[in-house]
Order: structure tokens, then sequence, then C-alpha cells
């Protein structure tokens, strides 16, 4: 019904942001995730209010028979994972909201690559049986799902920001090294951003120390 919400930003809350947009305020659950990044661009008063700048969110509505509810995402990447989320089995859209707020769609793409299930098993209300089904669910879309979107670069800084393709690749040359999968899962994610070559760079270093 509704693609994205672009309008100013009245409100800003741990889990939800309210947007104006034509004098109607759209109120929007948001992730653990989607809220940092929105409230390092606007500021916030103690009581949530915001300085009404311009926010644009992507949307999914979500209909129930006893209820309606819009939730709000930073980037289409965050959207689309959290499509595939709630199509796991126990998994509705709070579980995969609070998936999201623990991890990164990357994080994610990360943690079924190496079937690391208590990653998953993080999130509140996600027990490991749950973790498990997402993985064995959901493994090849995610990975096809975050590899799909450009490498990121932080307009601040200049730095590269990991992407899922990066995070894969990395974990694939290790393999080749000899490393097992988790093994080099564990590291890359340790490794924190950069592009492949930096990512196999830091993850070795981390292996052989």
């Amino acid at each position: 019904m509704f693609y994205y919400i672009s309008g100013k930003l009245t409100l800003l809350r741990s889990d939800f942001a309210v947007i104006d947009c034509g004098g109607v305020g759209y109120r929007l659950s948001i992730s653990a995730t989607t809220y940092a990044r929105v409230s390092a661009k606007h500021q916030t008063l103690p009581d949530g209010s915001c300085d009404g700048k311009e926010l644009k969110l992507y949307t999914f509505f979500s209909v129930k028979e006893d209820s309606q509810e819009l939730f709000g995402f930073y980037d289409e990447e965050e959207k689309d994972i959290f499509k595939l989320l709630i199509t796991v089995s126990g998994i509705g859209p709070k579980g995969a909201l609070s998936i999201l707020s623990v991890m990164t769609p990357a994080e994610i793409a990360v943690a079924c690559a190496s079937d690391d299930a208590k990653a998953i098993s993080r999130a509140n209300g996600i027990g490991l049986k749950t973790a498990q089904k997402v993985i064995i669910e959901l493994k090849d879309k995610i990975a096809k799902a975050v590899s799909s979107v450009p490498e990121l670069v932080n307009e601040d800084t200049g730095e590269i920001i990991t992407t899922a393709a990066n995070a894969n690749d990395a974990i694939s040359a290790l393999v080749v090294l000899g490393y097992s999968k988790q093994q080099a899962a564990k590291a890359v994610k340790a490794a924190g951003n950069g592009s492949v070559e930096e990512l196999i760079r830091k993850a070795l270093a981390l292996l052989m120390k």
C-alpha cells in the first residue's frame, strides 16, 4: 500500500517515529538500527520531539484481523530483510523488528552463512530453535538480497562501510585458506568495516593471534 513516506520528522522514540506528511502524522514502528541512523542526523529533545527536518522511511503495512501497523525502515535493504524474516514460521513483524534491532542486514547474512544461530537468538523473543529456522529457510535468500546492495561509503570519513557482499567474499577467501566457515565469519565480523581486501587482512591478523 505504501512504498515509502517522506515528510517532516516530528517525533522520534526508540521504537517508533512520527512523520508529518501533508498535515497527517504517520506513526511508524522502527528497529533500533533505524532509530540509531535517524537520531544521528536529527536533533531530538528529551521528550522525543524533533527538529522537523525532512525524513524518508521505506514502509511495510501489516494488516491483521485485530490490528493495523505501519513499519518504517531507513533503507530498502533493511525492509527487504524484514519481509524475508516474516516468511519464517514463528516470526511475525515484531519478531523480525527485534532481530533487526540487534543485527544489521549484513550481520544477519553473515550469521546465516556461518550457521550462527546464537547470534540471531540474541534478539528479544527469538529462541535458538526459531533462530535455526531463520538460517534453514533463508540462508540463500538473505545472501542474495543483501549482496545485491552496492558498496556504501561514509560521507563524513570516506570510509568504506562493509556490505554483506564484502563480508561473504572475505569469508570465502578465508575458507579457501583453510579456516572453517565459522572461524572465518567471526573474524570478518570482528574486523569491522572495509573493502574485501581490508577485511581479509584484518581477519587474518585476528586469526593468527
